[in-house]
C-alpha cells in the first residue's frame, strides 16, 4: 500500500534511528536528550507502584482529559486560571502531535526557531504545513525577524522553547519575551511554548514563562520525561478551554485517553513529601556534569571550538571550527563517540553547518571525559589530515 505523500516527504529522526547504535555498551553517547538512568526516583515508583494493585478502577476505561486528582494537581499547581484547562497525553510529543492535527491544515504557516526541535519538525511536516524559520541567539529569536514575519505571513503558530532551547541550551531574556508576548497578541499568533527542560534549571534566575504574559494567545506543553523518567510517557497540555476540548475530540479517536496506572503513579509522586529533595538532588547532579563537561571544552577543545555558557536543561551547543560536523558525527560514530551534528535541527537551507549537540545528562564523568577526548581526535583528524 502507497504511504501518503505527506509522510513520503518526512526524514525519519537521525537522533531515534542513532540510538540503537548509540546503546551500544562501547558506545558514549552525547547524541540522544536521554536523562541519567541513575536519577530516576525510583524509590517514589516502586512505593506509588506497590499501591496500584489496591486500585482495580485505575485499570478500567477513563476519561479521555486525565486522571482527575492528577490534572487537578496540575491545574492548582501551574496556576491555570478559570479560563483555561489541561489535558493528559502520552507524553508532550502526543501533545505536539494533537495540536497539529486539530489546528494546521495545509500550507497553514507555522514559525519555529531556527535551529528546531526535531520532533517538532517532523510533526509539521506531517501536518503539511508551510514552515518559516525564525533565527535564533542567545537572548531568543531574532526579535525583527520574527515582526517582519508575522507582518509578511499569515502565521498561524508561533513554536518555541524559550527555556534552555534544544537543541542550543538558550534561554530567552526578560526583554525578549515581553516582545514574543506583544508581537503574538499584535498579530494574532498563536505561542506554543514547549517547556520540557524549564524544570532543570541549576543556575540563574527563573524568569516567566512566555504564555504567562499572552494567556489567550498561547499553550504550553509540559513533560514529565526529564523530571521523573521518559519511560511513564506522559505529558500535559494547557490553555484556552476552547483550544483543549478541540485536542480532546482529536485525542479521543487516536487513542481514548492516556495509561491511567501511570497517571496514577505520576500523580503519587508528584504530591510525595520526599519529591522536592529529589528535583533539588537531579539539578545538582545535572549541574555538576555540564559544569564537568563545560571545564573540559573550555580547556581542551579552545583551539577549534567554542560554546555559549548555560544554565539548565541537557545540551550543549558546540561551534566547532572549519568542521564538516555530518562527517565528524559518522567518523566519531568509528571511534564510537555519538554525537548530533547541526544539519540535524535545521529545515531546506543549513546555515551554518559547523556545530553540534552535546548532551551532558546521560554519561557519568569518566564516560564524559573519555567521550570527549576521542571526539577531539576525530576534530583535529579532519581539521589537519
Amino acid at each position: 500500500m502507497k504511504i501518503t505523500t505527506a509522510l513520503a516527504k518526512v526524514q525519519p529522526s537521525y537522533i531515534r534511528e542513532i540510538l540503537s547504535t548509540a546503546n551500544r555498551p562501547e558506545v558514549i553517547s552525547f547524541a540522544g536528550g536521554l536523562p541519567e538512568l541513575q536519577s530516576f526516583p525510583m524509590t517514589l515508583i516502586n512505593e506509588a507502584l506497590a499501591k496500584l494493585h489496591n486500585q482495580p478502577a485505575l485499570f478500567q476505561y477513563a476519561n479521555t482529559e486525565g486522571y482527575p486528582p492528577l490534572l487537578n494537581f496540575c491545574r492548582a499547581h501551574y496556576a491555570l486560571d478559570d479560563t483555561q484547562t489541561a489535558l493528559i497525553c502520552n507524553g508532550s510529543q502526543q501533545g505536539l502531535d494533537l495540536i497539529a492535527r486539530a489546528f494546521i491544515d495545509p500550507q497553514d504557516c507555522v514559525a519555529l526557531q531556527a535551529p528546531s526541535y526535531l520532533g517538532a519538525l517532523q510533526v509539521f511536516d506531517l501536518a503539511q504545513a508551510q514552515i518559516v524559520s525564525i533565527n535564533t541567539d542567545n537572548q531568543g529569536p531574532n526579535l525583527a525577524e520574527l515582526e517582519q514575519c508575522f507582518a509578511s505571513n499569515k502565521v498561524k503558530i508561533f513554536y518555541a522553547v524559550p527555556d534552555f532551547h534544544n537543541p542550543t541550551g538558550a534561554c530567552w531574556s526578560l526583554h525578549t519575551r515581553k516582545r514574543v508576548a506583544q508581537l503574538c497578541r499584535q498579530y494574532q499568533v498563536t505561542l506554543l511554548e514547549d517547556v520540557p527542560y524549564r524544570e532543570l534549571r541549576f543556575s540563574g534566575e527563573n524568569l516567566p514563562l512566555v504564555s504567562s504574559l499572552c494567556p489567550e494567545n498561547s499553550i504550553v506543553l509540559r513533560s514529565f520525561s526529564k523530571s521523573i523518567a521518559p519511560g511513564i510517557r506522559l505529558g500535559l497540555v494547557s490553555g484556552p478551554k476552547a483550544w483543549l476540548a478541540a485536542l480532546v475530540k482529536v485525542k479521543q479517536g487516536a487513542d481514548l485517553h492516556t495509561n491511567v496506572p501511570m497517571q496514577a503513579l505520576l500523580f503519587d509522586i508528584l504530591t510525595h513529601t520526599d519529591f522536592a529533595n529529589h528535583s533539588q538532588n537531579l539539578k545538582r547532579r545535572y549541574r555538576d556534569k555540564y559544569r564537568h563537561m563545560a571545564n573540559i571544552l573550555s580547556s581542551d577543545f579552545a583551539s577549534v571550538a567554542d560554546f555559549t555558557p548555560i544554565e539548565g536543561g541537557m545540551f550543549i551547543w558546540l561551534k566547532i571550527r572549519h568542521c564538516d560536523t555530518d562527517a565528524l558525527a559518522r567518523e566519531a560514530l568509528l571511534e564510537n563517540v555519538a554525537i548530533v551534528p547541526s544539519s540535524v535541527f535545521f529545515k531546506g537551507k543549513i546555515p551554518n553547518n559547523s556545530a553540534i549537540r552535546l548532551n551532558f545528562t546521560q554519561a557519568s564523568t569518566a564516560q564524559i571525559e573519555l567521550g570527549l577526548k576521542r571526539l577531539l581526535k576525530v576534530i583535529m583528524k579532519l581539521q589537519h589530515p
